[in-house]
């Protein structure tokens, strides 16, 4: 018989090929048989039973509030300042988070004071904290916080004698209002470096030039019309004078 020898060495190549293919099939392993590595667990964070933040109103004035918080737990299990707060003219407001009536940044201490203007006269409020991007406490709800009547009570001041560096003032508190004034606050800010040295008949607190002076203990509760006075020496190295006073409950 007559062969031709190219036939041949194709076929025995493609036999060759063929069984090559075969053997390197086998020799992978099927997909299906391919163990994933296991997911990385994420650590979870315990935290403590404890408030991450509290707050309570520490002063009021007929437009105002003044609470005075503290941040008491860090992220995660707590905030960051500034934190903002909320007013509601209602508990169920509050504990929905429905119909705020104002709100405040705080700043950037993780314990101070914040206060919320342009509030209505004689009317309760009750307060919530929230972080700026909208993340809401779910447990704090302050209050309810009045604030005072419009115009429960006027301050003026005289000047009774003066030096080179200070001086000596009289502020004289009035009941305006139709029912007695039990308690009353004079707030003012100094426009230059005056510093109260002493004071009588009245509690004075500062904070940098603002200054809050509450009444004593024995002359707290004015009739409607009636009034007293305190005093004041103050240690400053411009004019002396008392700027514009506020008068509070």
């Amino acid at each position: 018989m007559f062969r031709m020898p190219g036939v041949v060495l194709a076929a025995a190549t493609l036999t060759l090929a063929t069984w090559a293919g075969a053997a390197g099939a086998a020799a992978a392993p099927p997909a299906a048989m391919q163990t994933p590595a296991p997911p990385i667990p994420t650590p979870t964070v315990a935290c403590p039973p404890a408030l991450p933040i509290w707050g309570q109103v520490t002063a009021t004035t007929a437009t105002s509030l003044t609470i005075t918080y503290g941040m008491l737990l860090t992220p995660p299990c707590g905030y960051d300042p500034p934190m903002q707060v909320h007013l509601f003219t209602s508990r169920e407001d509050a504990e929905q988070w429905r119909n705020p009536a104002a709100q405040a940044l705080t700043g950037p201490e993780r314990n101070g004071t914040v206060t919320v203007g342009g509030l209505t006269p004689n009317t309760d409020y009750w307060f919530r904290f929230s972080e700026p991007d909208g993340k809401k406490d779910p447990y704090v709800i302050g209050g309810p916080a009045r604030t005072t009547d419009q115009s429960v009570c006027t301050a003026t001041a005289t000047v009774d004698n003066r030096w080179t560096g200070g001086f000596v003032a009289t502020v004289t508190v009035r009941a305006t209002g139709s029912a007695p004034v039990q308690g009353w606050r004079v707030s003012w800010r100094w426009p230059g470096d005056e510093r109260i040295s002493a004071a009588w008949n009245g509690v004075v607190e500062t904070t940098g030039s603002d200054v809050v002076v509450g009444n004593a203990s024995y002359n707290g509760t004015l009739a409607p019309g009636a009034w007293t006075t305190f005093g004041m020496m103050v240690w400053s190295s411009g004019a002396a004078g008392v700027p514009a006073l506020t008068c509070s409950r």
